[in-house]
């Protein structure tokens, strides 16, 4: 089966082909802001214009705007292409991708940028891959408090490693290879992971809709 995998919940722009777990083709930027501009012609950029059969988009958190680009346009083009679309955790994802890389750590939290002078940060597990934890936005000096020696990963540790110059963390943004994701985080519901509540909701998200 083919995959296509979005990822906007950060400050990446990313797309991923995916054929039997296998990568076919990508793309990557870091773009910030302007998700919604660049999505789409990354997208058809992909052999075949992305089309495929599964659609996994990230979910959050992250970005209250580039989680909604996202699955604007995971659940746009599952309508257009009567393809099935899943989420998939921004934290997990990147998780993975830190104990991929480093097979001897036991243990991770990952950190990520969260808004209002806060983190979004989650531990995990390697073997299997699992979280320690519920997801928690916290203040920076609260989750260095809470890494309790674990080494930390994503886009949020610079706030950490300038409360403690020594701390063992690697800045990372989430990629959309799946390396080592385990299923279990990549068959979420399509609907966004805020992690603390957005400073908008739409009507649904309100109750009026």
């Amino acid at each position: 089966m083919t995959t296509l995998v979005i990822e906007t919940a950060t400050a990446a722009c990313s797309v991923a082909l995916l054929r039997g777990g296998e990568v076919v083709a990508s793309a990557h930027e870091v773009v910030g802001r302007g998700h919604a501009e660049r999505l789409v012609p990354m997208i058809g950029g992909l052999p075949g214009q992305g089309r495929a059969a599964r659609i996994l988009v990230d979910v959050g958190p992250g970005s209250f705007t580039g989680v909604r680009v996202g699955l604007a346009a995971a659940l746009g083009l599952a309508i257009g292409w009567q393809a099935e679309v899943f989420g998939y955790s921004s934290l997990a994802l990147i998780a993975a991708a830190g104990f991929h890389a480093h097979p001897e750590w036991p243990t991770l939290a990952v950190i990520l940028e969260g808004g209002h002078g806060e983190v979004f940060m989650q531990s995990f597990t390697a073997s299997p891959l699992a979280s320690e934890g519920p997801l928690k936005s916290l203040i920076p000096s609260a989750a260095l408090a809470a890494l309790e020696g674990r080494r930390a990963i994503g886009s949020g540790v610079r706030h950490l490693a300038a409360l403690d110059a020594g701390l063992e963390a690697i800045e990372a943004l989430p990629a959309p290879r799946m390396r080592g994701c385990s299923p279990d985080f990549a068959n979420l519901p399509a609907r966004p992971i805020y992690g603390r509540p957005p400073d908008a909701r739409t009507l649904a998200e309100r109750g009026l809709a």
